[in-house]
């Protein structure tokens, strides 16, 4: 069973005006995309739509948190999500590109909107780039922090013994 099919929107069957959607977000979600950097979460998803003749006005509301991995100790540490997204959706007939990002094409022939995409990129842009415990309001894991400078330290030592090239030493000698 596709575990994304439930964020499939029919929206023909609606009638003008604004109708409201709820959704929990948790693992299963992230785990239905490849390659996600968020493995796990627990977010609530409240979704306005505005259904207009020519146009559908998507406004998303995500609360929750989502689990990490520090970049820099490597630990787990849960983050706090909170967006106000707004998503256009214009019905078109064949040119079905659009230029701002903030606008989504679709055919008329169409019945249902499929939100898992643009939630699933909402919340990763959502992400800081560089993630660490400090953002959770935690500290580091100080263990694995000393471990990783010892490692680094090691490596380092035995690189300096593997460059020892007896020419660059000659080379060295004349440049002094």
């Amino acid at each position: 069973m596709n575990p994304l099919k439930q964020f499939s929107v029919p929206f023909t069957g609606l009638k003008l005006g604004s109708h409201q959607f709820e959704y929990e977000l948790d693992d299963t979600f992230f785990n239905a995309f490849k390659y996600s950097l968020i493995k796990s979460g627990n977010l609530k998803v409240n979704l306005e739509l505005e259904k207009q003749e020519t146009m559908l006005l998507l406004k998303f509301k995500v609360i929750g948190t989502v689990n990490l991995d520090c970049d820099k100790c490597l630990s787990e540490f849960p983050l706090p999500i909170n967006l106000y997204e707004r998503q256009i959706v214009k019905f078109a007939g064949d040119d079905l590109e659009s230029d701002d990002d903030e606008i989504i094409s679709l055919s008329r022939k169409e019945t249902a909107i499929d939100i898992s995409g643009p939630l699933y990129e909402m919340i990763n842009v959502a992400v800081p780039y560089i993630k660490n415990c400090e953002q959770a309001g935690k500290e580091c894991d100080q263990e694995m922090i000393d471990r990783l400078e010892q490692l680094s330290i090691d490596k380092q030592a035995e690189e300096n013994e593997q460059s020892s090239d007896p020419r660059w030493e000659a080379l060295n000698k004349l440049k002094k």
